[in-house]
């Protein structure tokens, strides 16, 4: 009886381990790629849950080179963690090895954190960037700034949260998008929550508060500005460092986001 030819299973392997060899170097030469874009400026978009700031990064990503992502969760809080967990365990390791020894003394295998004390924390900055770039940011080939909007920063540590990205994404920028807090509390899953209205009031003072801490780092736009008049994001613009069109941008603005 005839049947399809199976090459040996020798040949079969030889052709898969290639084929493993082929992907390896490409990833590799993504990874290369992504660790030598210094020419990538970081902008995050800060706000509260239905405040239109997915209007506002359709309006980013309508700047030429520009790539906007949208929430992940807050995925990178995850890694903040991770981190905070490392460069503490490496602080007091290190301690305890004066304390003991007098000097740096690296620890050793009868350590119970064996280790931990090398925890490199500058190579994991370096690490956390090129991840959040393959993963989450992903940006292409003529993109100049690349981030994310999130809505989920109400975290007591935000502050030093933001502080950390801007170690991760070196000169990294923020925009708090704010929304009149009626509008927002009548609307989906806030019109269910009788404290909205104080909720809404205590994240925007969060996010503005944070804004203050970071000067020229943040720019604070307001969804009722512009969307009533486009030409209230001129100086947004500016800030940017972007041509203002406001026909593109009304054009944006003309579009249901958000569905």
């Amino acid at each position: 009886m005839g049947g399809a030819v199976r090459a040996p299973r020798g040949l079969r392997a030889r052709g898969e381990l290639a084929r493993l060899r082929q992907e390896n170097a490409a990833l590799r030469r993504r990874v290369a790629a992504l660790e030598g874009r210094d020419d990538l400026r970081y902008l995050f978009v800060m706000t509260y849950g239905r405040s239109g700031s997915t209007l506002l990064q359709g309006v980013l990503n309508a700047i030429p080179g520009y790539l906007i992502r949208g929430e992940n969760r807050q995925m990178m809080r995850q890694l903040y963690d991770y981190h905070r967990t490392g460069a503490e365990a490496r602080r007091v390791q290190r301690k305890v090895m004066r304390r003991l020894t007098g000097t740096n003394t690296p620890t050793d295998p009868t350590r119970p954190f064996f280790g931990m004390d090398g925890y490199p924390t500058r190579r994991s900055l370096a690490g956390f960037r090129r991840l959040a770039l393959e993963t989450i940011l992903r940006p292409e080939q003529d993109t100049r700034v690349v981030g994310f909007k999130e809505i989920r920063w109400a975290r007591e540590d935000a502050g030093e949260f933001v502080a950390w990205l801007r170690e991760v994404f070196p000169g990294a920028r923020f925009v708090v998008n704010t929304r009149n807090h009626d509008d927002v509390a009548k609307s989906l899953w806030w019109a269910e929550d009788p404290t909205a209205l104080e909720r809404l009031k205590r994240a925007e003072g969060r996010l503005l508060a944070l804004a203050a801490e970071l000067g020229d780092a943040a720019y604070h736009v307001r969804y009722d500005d512009y969307v009533a008049d486009p030409a209230a994001l001129e100086p947004f613009f500016t800030w940017l460092g972007e041509p203002f069109d406001e026909q593109r941008v009304r054009e944006v603005l003309a579009v249901r986001h958000s569905r």
